[in-house]
């Protein structure tokens, strides 16, 4: 998973994958939006091949590479057990500051109570 994440922090390499989700492309499709050499596309191409998230078919002349889905789900299910982690954090943390709210409410209601007793009192009510 280190390497899938190692391929996924590059910015140029997210976009090839973004552009692979829509089928099998070749280097010299992949470089068209990109304004960097056929070699250097070449390169991500290897860093992502070598994490498993493309793969390159040798038909003749043509290479095409296509997306992998087996490490992006490895890692997207990675990431969810944290999600899951952080929501419930959040959602215990959410909770207590209702209750602190809550009692924070009943104080003043409670302090408001008590000017109003001390008023009525004063006027001999």
């Amino acid at each position: 998973m280190s390497l899938t994440f190692a391929a996924l922090a590059d910015p140029t390499r997210r976009k090839i994958l973004a552009t692979l989700r829509y089928g099998e492309v070749t280097v010299k499709q992949l470089a068209e939006p990109f304004a960097i050499s056929l070699p250097a596309i070449t390169k991500h191409l290897k860093v992502l091949e070598k994490a498993g998230l493309i793969s390159r078919g040798r038909e003749a002349q043509w290479r095409p590479s296509r997306l992998e889905a087996g490490p992006l789900k490895e890692a997207a299910d990675w990431i969810d057990e944290y999600r899951q982690m952080w929501e419930a954090r959040l959602d215990r943390l959410d909770e207590y500051l209702r209750e602190l709210q809550q009692k924070e409410s009943q104080q003043k209601g409670k302090q408001i109570m008590n000017q109003e007793k001390l008023k009525l009192s004063s006027i001999g009510l």
